[in-house]
């Protein structure tokens, strides 16, 4: 394994630049057509966070999708996103943060806007990583041509066989903060109706609403 992974590094090494790109474009094309055409998705995660370069802990939750929309848990709060409004549940103070996000601050919060940032704002190549956990994977390194964005690269590995992502690292610049994310489960042609991605007042009564819009 190893003499076939310095194989492919070296092979990597020696394409051109476009190349590369191309490569790298075609992988992310064709995971973000997956994703595109997947319909309702849940995925299970488990994320590692790291802070000044030091580990700072871990949490797992669990994401819904359907197009732009999402619905985020995990058990410290809950996040729903209609594809324009944002509502930001926290258990510990029962307080429900209404807001309308930014794509940067949308980025923080659903790892699968990912998939599409590559379309702007992003150069990429391919890497040599061909397998994490146990499973084949095609790695594609994303670094951030706008230097004064604070996320400053990605790190994406997903499926070569159904080009569903499987790991994703976000690295702040500076180099010294990141999130390691990876997903444990995942399940696609799910049907959702619009009403699970926002806030629904009936589940939680007792919760104070703050208005930020």
């Amino acid at each position: 394994m190893m003499k076939y992974i310095f194989s492919v590094l070296i092979a990597l090494l020696s394409w051109p630049v476009v190349a590369q790109q191309s490569q790298a474009k075609a992988v992310l094309d064709k995971a973000a057509e997956a994703f595109r055409k997947a319909g309702g998705i849940q995925a299970e995660f488990s994320v590692k966070y790291y802070d000044n370069g030091q580990f700072a802990g871990t949490s797992s939750g669990v994401i819904r999708l359907k197009g732009e929309r999402f619905q985020l848990k995990t058990p410290e709060a809950a996040t729903w996103f209609d594809g324009k409004t944002q509502w930001s549940y926290l258990e510990s103070s029962e307080e429900v943060n209404i807001t309308t996000p930014t794509q940067e601050e949308l980025q923080s919060i659903n790892p699968y806007t990912l998939l599409y940032l590559y379309q702007k704002g992003f150069s990429y190549k391919l890497g040599s990583v061909k397998s994490f956990g146990g499973k084949s994977v095609e790695e594609v390194i994303l670094t951030a041509t706008n230097r004064k964005q604070d996320l400053a690269s990605i790190i994406l590995y997903v499926s070569p066989d159904t080009y569903q992502p499987i790991f994703i690292l976000l690295q702040q610049r500076g180099g010294k903060n990141r999130s390691e994310i990876t997903i444990t489960g995942y399940k696609t042609g799910l049907n959702y109706p619009d009403a699970d991605f926002a806030f629904d007042r009936k589940q939680y009564p007792n919760a104070e609403i703050i208005d930020l819009r």
